[in-house]
Parts: C-alpha cells; structure tokens; sequence
C-alpha cells in the first residue's frame, strides 16, 4: 500500500490546481480521476475555447444557500491571480463580452497549463482509476481502495463535480463521500441549462426555432438577466434563459421582455398618430424579428392598420413584446447543463481552508459544493480559486 501526504479525487479545474498547488509546496500527491480523458470539461467549455475566468469575478456572481461562503477564497485567489497564470505561460486570450475571457485557440491550453504547473509539483495524474471505498483509519489517515491499487493520506481532497454533463463522466460520487463523513447535501438540480415547454407554447417555440433576440428575462423572486434569447425546437433557450434557469423553480412562470430597452406601447401608440394607416404587422416588425412579430399578432388576433387598433388591443401587443408571463414545463436537465445547483453544505466546511470542520484532513472543492456561479467564466474561477486555497492548506 502507498503512503501520500494527499489523495485528490477527481481531475477537472478545481482538482488540477489544487494538485498543482499542493505539489508544488512539496506534498506528495496522487491525482486520481474515473474518466479516461483529462480535463474533459475545460476541453469542451467555451465552444472550446474555454471562458476561463470573468474580470468582473466577484460574491455576487454566486448562488449558495451560505451566500458569505465563497469570499474567502476569491479573495484568496482572484481572477487576476489566475490570468497571470495564463499569460506566465504565455497563452493568447481576449475578452468577449461582459468580461468574459477566452482563449484565442483551444482549451486544451488551459488542460496543458494545468498539466504543466502539476509536473512542476511532481503531480501525474492517473486516469481510469475508479474508487472503490474509502475509510478513515484511527491513526486519522484515509485508506482509499481503487481499481489500480490501494493508498492512504492525510489529506484527502474530493473534487469529483456534480451531475451536469454525465456523458463526459459525472456522477454523484462527491455527495455519496459527503454522507458517508455525514456531511448535507443540499438537492442538487440542473443549472443554466435550456428550458423548455409544452402544448401551445412548445409548438410556437418549433416554429420559431432560430429565431434570436436581445431579450430580459426575470424569475418570481424578481432576479432579472439581460442577454441573448433563442428559440428553438425544444423551449427556449441563450445566455439570459441559461442564467434564469438557475433561479426558476418547477411551476413557476418567468417574464420575458423580447425587446429590452425598448417602450413597446410609447411605439405603437405613437404610430398610431403619426401614420394610422401602417399596418400593425409592419410597426411590430420594426420591434421584432418578422416571424416573431407575426407568431404574437396571430395568437392576439390582431391585424389591420395603426388606426383600428383600440388602446387595449396595443396595450395586449405591448405586453406580448415587453411583459409576457410564460411557465416552462421543466429544463433540459443534467444531459446539457452547464452546472449542478447545490451540493455539499457549505456550513460543514471552512471557507478560510476548504476543509471539513468535523473530520481533519477531509475537504470538498469545486462544483461538488453547494456554490454556483453565473454562466460567463464564474464557475471556473470557483474551482481555480478554492482548488488553490485547498491545495495551500493540505
């Protein structure tokens, strides 16, 4: 049986830098991980070109039910911490939109950056290594049991991820460890992830499929996102439906404004006096995208010049462009998820260490924890901001 000073399971973003961390303090370490590709989630992140971190990277950009939680390790270790990383190594990246940061190439870049800081810490990850059990010893080291071997530790690091994306190797091994130690997992459920409808609202969606529009969505606790929306063959979905998605809960509605920063009804009734023999068709088409301005004038029944139109029928329209109440029937779940909500609760974890407050030596990073960012590059610097804090503490 081998002896390590770390056992770091699982070998996604947080779990490489803590790796990296640690190797590089001079802890020895074993870097374990089930899937047979490395980093698979940073290779496909991005449309891969990974949006590696966020300029704008900060407590707000997180949902938890301990909201103070992750302070501490942004603070720790910041987005700028990580760019630095990125250009010592001297790879080309540039800011999208809303502070967002890209690789100019691939992500494998970033999976090379993070495989090179982990040889310099004499870490080599070990692929397709499935754990078996786990066992904390009297001695207060950790007996981990796998396919390949057995091994002990003092310092055991779970770094697993949540559900999203279980083609690429997710599962619910982190929250199983998690209640194993008797730790609480908060239910975990899909994240930025597309929703979608059914009945009527379905068959408008697949006959306006590819249909995309600058667009705010809000949900009921009144959480608003102001980005793009996109129509396809399932519901909806884009960035501000990705980010609604997160805070929508089952049986909820949403509000959608198909046209933000724009006064509908202050339009239409100023069409109205001013060229009454437009037709209503025509103006809602200087609103929206044709098809879309078609799909709601024949669902509100309204047709025929500004100058029929009564105060209510604009007054409906405008609605439907600005204020429409829709109720999705559910979201694509964990198959196209960015992110897993909840997980490990934060309460039994220290948020100075990442480690556990109740079993020394045990700590939970990343995804597996009940931390979420927003979509734009939050989440990956959640994992390369706790997976250092840890990786500096085991």
């Amino acid at each position: 049986m081998k002896n390590y000073d770390v056992i770091i399971i699982g070998s996604g973003a947080a779990g490489l830098l803590c790796a990296a961390t640690a190797g590089q303090r001079g802890r020895s370490v074993w870097l374990i991980d089930h899937a047979k590709k490395i980093g698979e989630k940073i290779r496909i992140s991005g449309g891969g070109r990974c949006n590696f971190t966020n300029i704008h990277c900060g407590p707000n950009n997180f949902i938890s039910q301990n909201k103070h939680f992750c302070k501490s390790a942004l603070k720790q270790y910041t987005q700028f911490d990580f760019i630095d990383m990125v250009q010592r190594h001297k790879i080309k990246y540039h800011e999208k939109k809303l502070g967002q940061l890209f690789c100019d190439e691939s992500a494998q870049q970033i999976i090379d950056m993070l495989l090179a800081e982990c040889k310099a810490g004499g870490v080599t990850p070990q692929m397709e290594t499935s754990v078996e059990k786990i066992t904390k010893l009297e001695n207060g080291r950790y007996s981990v049991q796998t396919n390949r071997g057995n091994a002990t530790c003092e310092s055991l690091v779970i770094a697993t991820g949540g559900l999203s994306i279980p083609k690429i190797g997710a599962s619910k091994f982190g929250y199983d460890v998690a209640r194993q130690f008797g730790l609480k997992v908060i239910d975990p459920r899909a994240a930025l992830v597309p929703l979608t409808f059914s009945g009527e609202l379905l068959d408008r969606c697949k006959s306006l499929s590819g249909i995309s529009v600058e667009a705010s969505v809000s949900a009921a606790d009144k959480t608003k996102f102001a980005e793009g929306l996109l129509f396809t063959h399932r519901g909806l979905s884009s960035p501000s439906i990705l980010q609604i998605s997160s805070y929508w809960r089952e049986g909820e509605a949403i509000r959608v404004n198909l046209a933000e920063g724009v006064q509908a009804l202050e339009i239409l009734k100023g069409k109205k006096q001013s060229n009454p023999k437009q037709d209503i068709l025509t103006v809602a088409s200087e609103i929206l995208p044709r098809r879309l301005a078609e799909d709601i004038c024949a669902h509100l029944s309204i047709s025929g010049n500004m100058a029929d139109q009564s105060d209510k029928k604009l007054q409906a329209l405008a609605d439907a462009i600005n204020a429409r109440q829709v109720k999705p029937a559910g979201t694509e779940g964990y198959r196209t998820a960015e992110v897993t909500l909840g997980g490990v609760d934060t309460n039994a974890i220290s948020s100075k260490t990442m480690e556990c407050n109740d079993h020394k030596g045990l700590y939970f990073i990343g995804e597996v924890l009940d931390v979420t960012g927003h979509l734009g590059g939050f989440n990956f610097q959640w994992a390369w901001s706790s997976g250092t804090v840890a990786g500096r503490n085991v």
